[in-house]
């Protein structure tokens, strides 16, 4: 499951908020189906190399938002089943993975016409992120 998350010592980003943005974009794409099982708070924190409260905080702020929940016997595991409909004014996974890889397509399709690398379009991509943040 670490494959897709990774934390940025150096980003003016908390490693918490990295962690809950990731997993958060993870089950927004349907990488994440409900009802998969997250690895466990030490887990992911001894995978990542960070302290299992960082990690702690991450899933707390992802269950308050209602995207994981924790059971006993199951751990923690993405929210819901397949037969759940969307809240009201949630898109459905599909449609926005489609519609977030559709951007990216045309994202590094412009970028690369007017001849920037895969260096400088992550650059471009990771400065326009932190300054959503802030």
């Amino acid at each position: 499951m670490t494959a897709g998350i990774s934390v940025d010592l150096g980003s003016a980003t908390p490693p918490f908020e990295q962690i809950r943005a990731q997993i958060a974009s993870l089950i927004a794409l349907g990488t994440l189906a409900p009802g998969t099982r997250l690895p466990t708070v030490r887990s992911l924190a001894a995978d990542l190399g960070i302290a299992p409260g960082t990690v702690a905080r991450a899933y707390r702020e992802l269950e308050q938002a209602g995207l994981i929940e924790t059971r006993r016997r199951n751990g923690t595991v993405v929210a819901g089943t397949l037969g759940d409909a969307n809240p009201p004014g949630v898109p459905a996974p599909e449609s926005v993975a489609g519609a977030v890889t559709t951007a990216v397509e045309h994202y590094i399709a412009e970028g690369r016409k007017s001849g920037f690398d895969d260096a400088a379009l992550l650059a471009i991509l990771q400065t326009k992120l932190s300054q959503q943040d802030g």
